[in-house]
């Protein structure tokens, strides 16, 4: 409030509040800057740039960006690994994240820093992507199974623990993000080991170089190759075979795959909000802000290794209905818990965590398996690309938090306990075959489901397209 106005209704003796009501007294801004805690961080972008009052959204805003550029990346980086290769998008896009990481250590404003950060995010989940698909698509059918699921989800949670202790130890902002990109420079080695994708190779025509690289691969695992491996009289053969027009469009064809995949995109968008909007939220929590954002990573390893578990004998719809409960009802719960039984808190949020991060590593292998070969890979693209969009609105689920202390967990425990209901209407698809075409897919059938077609059919698919089934080989 403005002082001189204070200082003339002190002197008529009357008092703010019970006199003079507040909403009518004149405020000015902070005429002499702010000074801040050093107790816990010794400097950040909100001490750097004066991120508060006024410009306090713009906190949760960069954090928006980073995912505004996941949103890009995630829509670009498949197109540009199908045209330019696995091997060559992974590594451009490390030295982008790791490049623009380095630049944004240098940033002179908030929103030199915001920009930047975008393009980090592009880059990171680029790299993260053509990784994941060169990985699936390098390895072998029974490996192929540990690196598409617990591989890459659990050392995905041993880096997220490596955060906070990188974090403790370095208190400035501009050498902890120094420390967290030089590790990049680590990859450059790895050029002259990670081959190309043999099956990318292929489907560009390339067959001697596929060829070299599996006959490598035969030496080194002690096998020995036949004389031909490839015939690219019969590949080409194969190949325009298999290639038909699909669009977009496609998804909505039917009333019945038109109803999936808006389920599906809520699904993955609200999922989405819960778990970065609970990681986001961590420093908020009571006790020692290091201490919690370790223990919000550590609960993601047995998440990712129940959700594996309960994937192999379990209906898919009820395994993530029950994960999405009890993610949801006890981030509910946490508006009861008396403020001094601080610990009661923290272990909700812990609970909740676990269960929307098991909720959310299983539903990549649900939603592959709901939609037909021919348009799997853009029913998955669709739902991530929702994804995304809830990434981008988390912060500010967190940001809400400082209306109201129990708010993000209130919005967040309603929506999922929702999409826990929602999931009981989705069709099951456990024990199912993978559906072809569209005709042949699992019908929504309320709480009720039958497959479309009970014609037993057996499929080369995995091993022709085994990008399509990084995270559908159960």
């Amino acid at each position: 409030y403005r002082l001189a106005a204070l200082r003339n209704f002190s002197a008529l003796g009357l008092r703010p509040g019970s006199d003079v009501e507040l909403s009518s007294l004149e405020q000015e801004p902070c005429l002499d800057g702010w000074e801040y805690s050093r107790d816990v961080y010794h400097s950040t972008i909100v001490t750097e740039w004066n991120l508060v009052c006024d410009n306090d959204w713009k906190g949760p805003l960069s954090t928006s960006l980073f995912f505004v550029g996941v949103l890009l990346g995630s829509f670009a980086s498949g197109q540009l690994s199908d045209k330019f290769g696995r091997k060559n998008v992974l590594f451009a896009t490390l030295a982008m994240q790791t490049g623009f990481s380095f630049i944004q250590v240098f940033s002179t404003s908030w929103e030199m820093f915001s920009v930047l950060f975008m393009l980090v995010g592009m880059g990171q989940i680029s790299n993260y992507v053509a990784a994941f698909v060169l990985g699936t698509e390098i390895l072998g059918k029974s490996i192929r199974v540990q690196f598409s699921t617990l591989g890459v989800c659990i050392f995905y949670a041993f880096g997220y623990m490596l955060l906070p202790l990188f974090a403790y130890f370095i208190r400035d902002w501009r050498m902890l993000l120094l420390a967290l990109t030089l590790p990049g420079l680590l990859f450059i080695p790895l050029w002259w080991v990670i081959p190309e994708s043999p099956r990318w190779l292929i489907s560009q025509g390339r067959f001697q170089e596929a060829e070299d690289i599996l006959r490598k691969a035969a030496r080194i695992n002690g096998i020995r190759a036949p004389d031909v491996i490839l015939d690219p009289s019969e590949l080409q053969d194969v190949d325009s075979q298999r290639q038909q027009s699909y669009t977009i469009l496609d998804l909505m064809r039917t009333r019945n795959i038109l109803t999936i995949t808006i389920m599906s995109i809520l699904l993955w968008m609200i999922i989405s909000v819960g778990y970065f909007g609970l990681s986001l939220d961590t420093p908020n929590l009571h006790g020692d802000v290091y201490l919690n954002c370790f223990l919000s990573a550590v609960i993601e390893v047995p998440a990712y290794i129940i959700s594996w578990l309960l994937l192999q004998p379990l209906p898919r719809r009820y395994s993530m209905a029950a994960a999405l409960f009890l993610g949801g009802c006890v981030l509910l719960f946490i508006q009861l818990v008396p403020s001094h039984v601080r610990a009661v808190s923290i272990l909700l949020v812990m609970m909740g965590k676990f269960g929307i991060t098991s909720a959310f590593s299983m539903v990549y292998v649900y939603t592959a398996e709901l939609y037909p070969t021919v348009v799997r890979n853009m029913g998955v693209g669709a739902s991530s690309m929702a994804s995304r969009l809830g990434s981008i609105l988390s912060p500010y689920f967190v940001y809400l938090g400082a209306y109201d202390r129990f708010l993000p967990y209130i919005l967040m425990g309603s929506l999922t306990v929702l999409s826990g209901i929602l999931t009981l209407f989705l069709p099951e698809s456990y024990g199912m075959p993978l559906p072809d075409t569209i005709d042949q897919m699992l019908l929504v059938k309320g709480l009720e489901y039958r497959p479309a077609s009970s014609s037993k059919r057996e499929s080369k698919e995995e091993e022709d397209h085994p990008e399509i089934y990084k995270s559908t080989a159960f």
